[in-house]
């Protein structure tokens, strides 16, 4: 497949390429003047992000919660299909709707994460099935994000269950192609929905990426 475009701006590239070598040499260095300057590094880091739009506070969050090696973050959806509509959920936050999910957790599978993601927000219990997508966030149409983060696209059985809330989600519904909600963009956006929905017409297609 080609390679999507990048959607992030210039300067929030720069900010997270930036964050990631302070990072990275935050997470190795021992001579405390080296530290000193990734630290510097990393507050610029910080500034740009800013500049590029981003809240100060949420960039330093962003920038400074982890000191390990810099890593992409994980979000996994799932896929669920009864009939030729998909399940979507209402995040309550937000008032949109996405595909059941969040962020992996450590010790977890992709699959299992679909699976208990979509029991917890929507009272279905599935089976993962098929990886349908791995896609690079920022190649995408969602808005523009502090994380780098992979979004995984999991095709799961439905197995049964009745519709139900979650603390995270306030609406539960099965929607076909021609009559979807209102997309929370953060979360899930058209072009992976169109995804699902040819991976329904056709069980045979290979994993999306990138």
């Amino acid at each position: 497949m080609s390679l999507r475009e990048d959607r992030r701006s210039a300067l929030l590239r720069w900010a997270q390429r930036v964050q990631a070598i302070a990072q990275t040499g935050l997470t190795y260095a021992r001579d405390p003047f080296d530290r000193q300057r990734y630290e510097e590094l990393r507050e610029l880091a910080i500034e740009m992000a800013a500049a590029a739009g981003a809240v100060a506070d949420a960039a330093r969050v962003a920038f400074t919660s982890e000191d390990s090696y810099p890593t992409p973050k994980v979000d996994v959806r799932a896929v669920v299909f009864r009939g030729d509509e998909l399940l979507l959920v209402r995040e309550a936050r937000t008032s949109a709707w996405t595909l059941p999910g969040g962020w992996a957790d450590v010790g977890d599978t992709p699959g299992g994460v679909a699976e208990r993601e979509t029991a917890e927000e929507s009272g279905y219990a599935v089976k993962a099935r098929k990886m349908v997508a791995v896609f690079d966030k920022s190649r995408h149409e969602h808005p523009p994000s502090l994380y780098y983060t992979y979004k995984m696209l999991v095709l799961c059985d439905l197995l049964g269950g009745d519709a139900r809330c979650s603390h995270e989600t306030d609406g539960v519904g099965f929607f076909g192609k021609g009559a979807l909600p209102s997309l929370d963009l953060e979360r899930i956006t058209p072009g992976q929905v169109a995804v699902a929905f040819a991976h329904l017409a056709d069980p045979s297609l290979p994993t999306d990426f990138d």
